[in-house]
């Protein structure tokens, strides 16, 4: 059984500048345990608590996962497990963004992990039983020298189809992906993940997969239910986030690691998606343990 710190290392996780190395498709069962840094990675996360419960840091926020309630969330944002509470081991699930997208789960429930949020099973209760052997069958099949994975993708369109039924609609935004635009979705992502430190446009995005700009616009907002401008922005904000409250460089020199022209675009634009100005957001937040 593994120790979470060790399959961090395994992966590269702890290195400062991880460039968004695929993690593919996973299903590992860890040794309960607090993270050492805030993780980031382009996979749909599932994670499944034994015995306790866990809490972990999701952007500005702790959110508690009880033992046996299966919760979910997009990995693009910082996130970090920071206590463990009498729990024997956990469980996590990765699932590739482009795997993810072609599952033909519903608007609301995809919408809601690309706006930020973590979701949980409110059902997973009666579902413990059903959980716990899909959990240990997935484990053991990418256990195989050959891994076949077209049944646990199966169980696991179908355990989240049951999952999204338990998680409140409301107002749904975008609609579902075509297959064939799955990988183009997913390319855009991954370039701006990794380059928006830099002043790019969503020129550069749409020519970066070979697309015209109006229509790479187009099918990213089919996808996310935002447009590619809004969700550099959103990347940019994400990583100042991180940085304000990991290391203690400036707010100028944050605005500009982070592809902001000038700190006054940085301020207002921080103020936006935050409601609070960058040192407010670092006075107060700094003394959370993460």
């Amino acid at each position: 059984m593994e120790k979470y710190t060790d399959f961090q290392n395994k992966l590269g996780l702890v290195k400062n500048n991880r460039t968004f190395e695929p993690f593919g498709i996973t299903c590992t069962k860890f040794k309960a345990g607090p993270m050492p840094c805030l993780d980031r990675h382009n996979e749909i996360e599932i994670m499944y608590a034994l015995g306790g419960s866990v809490t972990y840091f999701f952007q500005e926020r702790t959110i508690t996962i009880p033992s046996h309630k299966m919760a979910i969330l997009w990995g693009m944002f910082p996130h970090r497990i920071i206590s463990v509470e009498n729990a024997d081991f956990f469980y996590i699930v990765s699932i590739p963004l482009s795997l993810f997208l072609g599952m033909g789960l519903p608007d609301f429930f995809v919408n809601r992990l690309f706006r930020g949020e973590v979701l949980l099973d409110e059902d997973s209760y009666n579902f413990v039983d059903y959980d716990m052997l899909l959990l240990d069958h997935w484990r053991v099949d990418l256990e195989c020298e050959q891994p076949d994975t077209r049944a646990m993708l199966l169980e696991l369109q179908g355990r989240l189809l049951r999952m999204s039924a338990c998680v409140s609609s409301n107002v749904t935004h975008g609609q579902s992906l075509p297959v064939g635009e799955v990988d183009l979705v997913e390319q855009m992502t991954l370039y701006i993940a990794a380059n928006c430190h830099r002043f790019i446009k969503v020129s550069d995005i749409g020519r970066a997969v070979g697309l015209h700009p109006d229509y790479a616009n187009t099918m990213f907002k089919r996808a996310f239910g935002h447009t590619l401008c809004y969700h550099l922005m959103l990347e940019r904000i994400t990583q100042a986030q991180r940085k304000l409250l990991t290391t203690s460089d400036t707010v100028l020199q944050i605005a500009e690691a982070c592809g902001f022209n000038s700190l006054s675009s940085f301020n207002s634009a921080f103020l936006k998606f935050n409601g609070c100005t960058p040192r407010d957001y670092r006075k107060h937040f700094r003394t959370a343990d993460i």
